[in-house]
């Protein structure tokens, strides 16, 4: 077991490694640019909601909002997606969804996220729940005091106790094989 995690832990510091070698070549001028971060990860011909996603995950790992990610923010971007623990990718999605940033999520907020994930990748499962019923579970489902909005420790505690909403995050929470598929795609 020891050894399985230590060969798992070379394989995904090497993903780094080659991720962190693309930074580089693509950016020599230390700064990563939204569109380059969109070219490095195969988006520029998707769908609107696929360029809006990363346009939210950029600006998430965008910690000093000068529109551009460093080397110190893309390492630790990738460190973050492929080797943080479901607490920490918990907590960074709640960041992504709270676009307003007042450290709660209300309705608009999440039916907001959950339309993009349902183009992007609900519609490939078999969810036979619409936007609006996906929104109104998950309040039900962590909105302990009913007030509407989602603090941070709602989400955490209901995000790791339901099995349903866990595996719904899931479609984001687990972005390492997307990050890794979609970087293969450069040439």
């Amino acid at each position: 077991m020891i050894q399985e995690k230590s060969c798992s832990e070379e394989v995904i510091l090497a993903q780094i490694q080659e991720m962190c070698v693309i930074f580089l070549r693509e950016c020599p001028s230390g700064a990563l640019h939204l569109h380059e971060f969109k070219r490095i990860f195969g988006v520029q011909s998707s769908s609107p909601e696929e360029s809006l996603f990363l346009e939210t995950i950029f600006r998430s790992f965008d910690t000093n909002q000068d529109n551009t990610l460093d080397f110190i923010e893309y390492v630790a971007a990738l460190n973050l997606i492929l080797r943080g623990s479901l607490e920490d990718r918990l907590k960074w999605s709640f960041k992504m969804y709270d676009r307003d940033g007042n450290g709660k999520l209300d309705r608009k907020e999440v039916k907001s996220l959950i339309r993009i994930l349902h183009k992007i990748k609900l519609q490939k499962t078999e969810v036979s729940l619409t936007p609006s019923q996906i929104c109104d579970r998950i309040f039900e489902l962590v909105d302990n005091n009913n007030d509407g909005e989602i603090t941070l420790s709602e989400f955490m505690e209901g995000a790791q106790k339901d099995e349903w909403l866990i595996d719904l995050l899931n479609l984001d929470v687990q972005t390492s094989s997307w990050v890794i598929q979609n970087c293969r795609k450069l040439p």
